[in-house]
């Protein structure tokens, strides 16, 4: 659940404020963001909340998300995971994949929303779609399982093949390792179905692997 961070904490900050105060989303998520991480500021996490949600009304996404975290967290605002979800879900909308994720714990957990497994899965998948590593290595570990989806060991090795292709370091390893343990228990039919799943997923969204 990292929070977006500014790329621009740089900029003067009175030419910053007054480009906040004129309305513009972007600098007042900078300005957020600088409070939030006290970068040329004193640490607030109240004022950094205060901007994140100029900006998240603004329909920034980055803003929308991290305002759902600090309101998770009871970071400078009441805890409220009902309020979280909310902007989580504003931010999920509009293809924030790390807000997809959150919303989909959310879901799984019944935290601010009912418990619903659909749902929960529905918001992975969506992250997972998008190359996030965690997203697909739980939808790995679901399908394997079969707790809160089918139990299906197709997809079950799919989502760690994807997962490994994405990931680096130890999760590289852990998401190898799963797919492999998988492996040995399908069928020969059943492994040449999800290893041409994975191709044609491969195939039908390019991008750049994390390690081959």
């Amino acid at each position: 659940m990292t929070l977006f961070a500014t790329s621009s904490l740089t900029a003067d900050f009175k030419t910053l404020r007054k480009h906040a105060e004129a309305g513009d989303a972007n600098a007042q998520f900078n300005i957020g963001s600088m409070y939030e991480n006290g970068s040329g500021v004193k640490q607030d996490y109240a004022e950094a909340a205060r901007w994140y949600r100029k900006a998240a009304e603004r329909g920034d996404a980055r803003a929308q998300y991290n305002l759902g975290i600090f309101h998770q967290n009871g970071w400078g605002v009441p805890q409220n995971p009902t309020e979280a979800v909310k902007w989580y879900r504003k931010a999920a909308t509009q293809g924030a994949a790390s807000a997809q994720y959150n919303l989909g714990f959310m879901y799984l957990n019944g935290q601010g929303v009912p418990q619903n497994y659909a749902e929960a899965a529905k918001w992975y998948r969506k992250a997972a779609e998008q190359g996030d590593v965690d997203a697909t290595r739980i939808l790995g570990l679901a399908y394997y399982l079969g707790k809160w989806v089918p139990k299906d060991l197709v997809q079950s090795y799919f989502w760690f093949s994807l997962a490994a292709s994405r990931a680096t370091g130890d999760e590289y390893q852990q998401a190898s390792e799963a797919k492999d343990r998988v492996a040995k228990e399908l069928t020969p039919e059943k492994l040449k179905e999800a290893r041409r799943m994975v191709t044609e997923w491969e195939k039908s969204h390019p991008r750049k692997r994390g390690r081959s």
